[in-house]
């Protein structure tokens, strides 16, 4: 389950089209960050994606992804042309292919790697898609089939791009646009597949959507609730307000007392609990396009609400990501050193919640203004990011230090439970 979101520029507070998204995949499943530079290929050269290889293109461009551990494809990522692309799970009445063929998140890295623009990514997306089909398990743990949706901005323009098997239905965005885990495109497409086309317009959401399914992932409710975030804002959207939306707990996350434990539909920060509830969101991404570049704002970690938002420019200094975190616990990998955090936390979350919000929201916003200063100035910016990533693993590394990992004592024993097997699957005994 998972949740992407756009604004146009003209629906910002400076002009700068903005994109954000959350991953949410299963509670082990680690995901890396990670830069892939461009590259020539053989004309005959053949690319093994998750699945299953297709010819490699002659050329491909210089990417930053976010990719779950063992999987070729990505959940989200951006080029080297601005292009930024955040993928979605959809349930439809037409069940999805189990046979093994390109995932979404295949599908998502191929665009960024073969597109120029948004408008590329589309017919890059739609024409692997009607060539080798989609299909093939996603899930970590658990089998998990799926069709899939796509929100692809580059700056100028943005669409929405919803498939299913070898079909599709592409809508452009005119304003601020919310896409979770359900079909939402009606009759405002402004392309369909050949094999969909026909003289009158027809609502494409509900001709597939299952609706049943829609009711566990809540997905339009999650659409719905992201949508009325963004329109709030009234056109005046920042950076920071995209990080609080990806931070959203529900209207059942408003009260001070609320905890994860308490969760009964799925919200836009999710978190993972007993029961169906297995998934929850193992990584965050905001892109904001300035006037002088385009500024990434990632966690690689799980659990926004209790992550900081560090700045990458592709083309400046990345910072350190030798160690690709795997299903189980590896101290120098960044994102399960955060777990220690993440699930200590969650042993008495309202209090630790409250006690950081403030530092990490204030952080972020230096952090913004860092970034904002030292853009244009190449070495100053290789100095700020660096500056960004390692002030955040200090903070991170004083909150851990805070929190006691109790073994969920105060939780129910359903929760506990579930908590327990996986961290008893990944983790080293906490300290």
């Amino acid at each position: 389950m998972c949740d992407s979101f756009v604004a146009l520029p003209h629906r910002t507070a400076d002009g700068a089209m903005l994109f954000a998204k959350n991953s949410d995949r299963e509670r082990n499943e680690a995901q890396a960050l990670e830069f892939k530079p461009a590259a020539e290929h053989e004309a005959d050269a053949g690319l093994p994606c998750t699945y299953i290889t297709i010819p490699q293109a002659r050329r491909t461009h210089a990417c930053l992804i976010s990719r779950p551990f063992w999987m070729w494809g990505a959940e989200m990522g951006a080029n080297e042309h601005g292009v930024v692309i955040g993928n979605e799970a959809m349930h439809s009445v037409i069940a999805p292919s189990e046979t093994p063929a390109l995932t979404g998140m295949d599908l998502l890295r191929l665009a960024l790697e073969r597109a120029a623009s948004a408008a590329e990514a589309v017919d890059v997306i739609t024409m692997l898609l009607e060539a080798h089909g989609q299909g093939g398990n996603c899930g970590y743990l658990h089998q998990f089939f799926y069709h899939n949706g796509f929100l692809i901005a580059d700056g100028r323009e943005a669409f929405v791009l919803e498939t299913i098997g070898r079909s599709w239905a592409c809508e452009r965005v005119c304003d601020e646009r919310a896409l979770s885990n359900a079909y939402s495109i009606g009759r405002a497409y402004e392309r369909v597949s050949n094999d969909l086309a026909q003289p009158e317009r027809f609502d494409f959401a509900e001709r597939f959507i299952d609706v049943e399914r829609d009711g566990v992932s809540f997905g339009r409710g999650r659409c719905a609730r992201g949508g009325q975030l963004l329109a709030a804002h009234d056109g005046k959207l920042t950076p920071q307000a995209m990080m609080a939306v990806l931070r959203d707990h529900g209207a059942e996350g408003e009260t001070p007392a609320w905890t994860p434990e308490k969760t009964e539909r799925r919200s836009i920060c999710m978190h993972a609990a007993d029961g169906a509830r297995r998934s929850q969101t193992t990584a965050s991404w905001v892109s904001e396009w300035t006037s002088q570049g385009v500024v990434h704002w990632v966690t690689a970690s799980a659990a926004p609400c209790l992550s900081l938002f560090k700045p990458i420019v592709l083309g400046a200094e990345a910072p350190d990501g030798a160690y690709t975190p795997t299903d189980t616990f590896y101290l120098q990998a960044r994102w399960w050193k955060h777990e220690l955090w993440h699930r200590g936390a969650l042993c008495n979350y309202a209090e630790h919640l409250a006690a950081i919000a403030p530092e990490r929201d204030a952080l972020e916003a230096k952090f913004a203004g860092d970034v904002r200063e030292a853009m244009g100035s190449p070495a100053r910016l290789n100095r700020v990011i660096a500056a960004c990533w390692q002030d955040a693993d200090e903070t991170e590394t004083r909150w851990r230090a805070g929190v006691r990992h109790d073994g969920y004592a105060r939780c129910s024993e359903a929760y506990a439970a579930s908590w327990a097997e996986l961290d008893r699957l990944g983790m080293a005994p906490p300290a």
